[in-house]
């Protein structure tokens, strides 16, 4: 028998033609239950989906919004430029406004390459260290995500916790099939926030290492924040090594404030990369650095080519986001951090006066995860795997569902806040929290 409503009718015809009914895991039924809602339409901090039910999106296009759904003047912008072409493939004159902006805003870029997706932003920039250092090994840490290039698909998924070996041991554990021993012969994975096993590792390797890279919060993990100082403890061990410090803010890039995690900690990352909020819902994705580094990818020293790369459409809708965040004085930016303090302050109060779930909040800003634990907090990726009952926090977040409130199911994942959310949906997202948690 069909599910009696648009979604469900919509997941059997979807399993038909579609890998688990969609186009990306993380939105199919291993966290949705028992299929996910198809959505058709967004509007400030809403999403509407196929049977009519509205939800406070706190997703966000997993962190792609920080304007919220159809801001008017990203509507508008996009409007006026469709009608003279999608896409050309040429040097434009937008390329030239956006990059112009972007070196204006962050301290650590004297230029800028665009590409389409954060995937792809970190492959070049790997190839990048590389071809600048005549070294070939890359260090990763455990946990972080940088795109599923094959070189670095290790360790971005929770294990059991029998899987997980010594502390003191390394770890790598491949997240797919079809990896070759030879995708990743040449990447170091190391704990995070451990400043004595990086130690020993860039003691045993450092003359070979091209780059140390890190996200600047682990958000692949939920949202866990480096230790104070440890970011800029890998600053330094990259500098006196002679590796490059690559900072990948694909997904903390303005999201945590103007210049993100390397304006947040007080960082000078050799290479960092953007995706996600950049493009305010479109793909595109940026590498940035200093002149001695982005100089490598002149006249195909090392090769990064892209037919889409700097599309046309994504360029005036990044150019308009910049351009309403940076207002009054960066406004949009405080605004975003303040609304996401504020939602996790108020689940902490929520969860706070129940006692049948011990749970914690952990966020930086506008980045928020809830996590369903007996710790007081979680500091790396072994926790995550040891102390997080996942499955209550999907359980958790499909009853949140019925109430109108959409959270990504997948724990490994976050919640953000944008310039749609108000004190109004911070308060009914709190209640929503409150009964769902009752009834658990």
């Amino acid at each position: 028998m069909l599910p009696n409503t648009a979604s469900g009718q919509l997941y059997q015809r979807a399993v038909n033609v579609l890998v688990e009914g969609v186009s990306s895991a993380s939105r199919g039924p291993a966290n949705y239950a028992p299929y996910p809602p198809y959505m058709r339409r967004g509007a400030g901090s809403r999403l509407f989906d196929v049977d009519g039910n509205e939800y406070i999106d706190w997703m966000m296009s997993f962190g792609a919004l920080p304007l919220g759904h159809a801001h008017p003047r990203i509507v508008e912008a996009v409007q006026r430029e469709v009608v003279h072409g999608t896409h050309f493939a040429t040097a434009l004159e937008v390329e030239v406004e956006v990059a112009e902006m972007l070196v204006g805003l962050l301290p650590h870029a004297d230029k800028i390459r665009f590409a389409n997706t954060g995937t792809e932003a970190c492959m070049a920039a790997f190839r990048l260290a590389r071809g600048l250092t005549g070294r070939s090994k890359i260090v990763k840490f455990e946990g972080h995500y940088h795109g599923w290039y094959d070189a670095v698909l290790l360790n971005t998924n929770p294990q059991l916790p029998t899987t997980l070996g010594h502390p003191n041991d390394p770890i790598r554990i491949p997240d797919s099939s079809g990896l070759t021993l030879g995708s990743w012969a040449d990447t170091i994975v190391v704990p995070w926030n451990d400043e004595a096993a990086l130690t020993r590792v860039m003691a045993a390797h450092g003359r070979d290492v091209a780059c140390v890279v890190t996200e600047g919060i682990m958000t692949n993990m939920g949202v866990i924040p480096a230790k104070e100082g440890y970011l800029k403890f890998i600053q330094a061990i990259c500098k006196s090594h002679g590796a490059l410090f690559y900072l990948d803010e694909t997904v903390t890039g303005f999201r945590v404030g103007a210049g993100g995690c390397a304006e947040l900690y007080g960082l000078k990352p050799d290479i960092v990369t953007y995706g996600k909020a950049l493009g305010q819902g479109f793909p595109i994705a940026a590498i940035c650095g200093p002149d001695w580094v982005m100089d490598g990818l002149e006249w195909g020293k090392v090769l990064h080519y892209g037919s889409h790369n700097a599309p046309r459409l994504g360029l005036y809708a990044t150019k308009t986001m910049l351009e309403i965040m940076m207002e009054g004085g960066a406004v949009g930016f405080q605004q975003l951090q303040a609304c996401g303090r504020k939602m996790a302050n108020a689940l902490r109060e929520v969860i706070n006066a129940q006692k049948r779930h011990p749970a914690i909040v952990q966020n930086v800003g506008s980045v928020f995860q809830i996590y369903f634990t007996d710790r007081d907090a979680i500091t790396d990726y072994r926790d995550f795997c040891s102390h997080v009952d996942r499955n209550k926090f999907r359980l958790f977040a499909n009853a949140l569902l019925q109430s109108g409130i959409y959270m990504s199911p997948a724990n490994t994942l976050h919640s953000l806040s944008s310039l749609a959310h108000s004190d109004a949906d911070i308060q009914a997202t709190a209640e929503a929290v409150a009964r769902t948690l009752e009834t658990l």
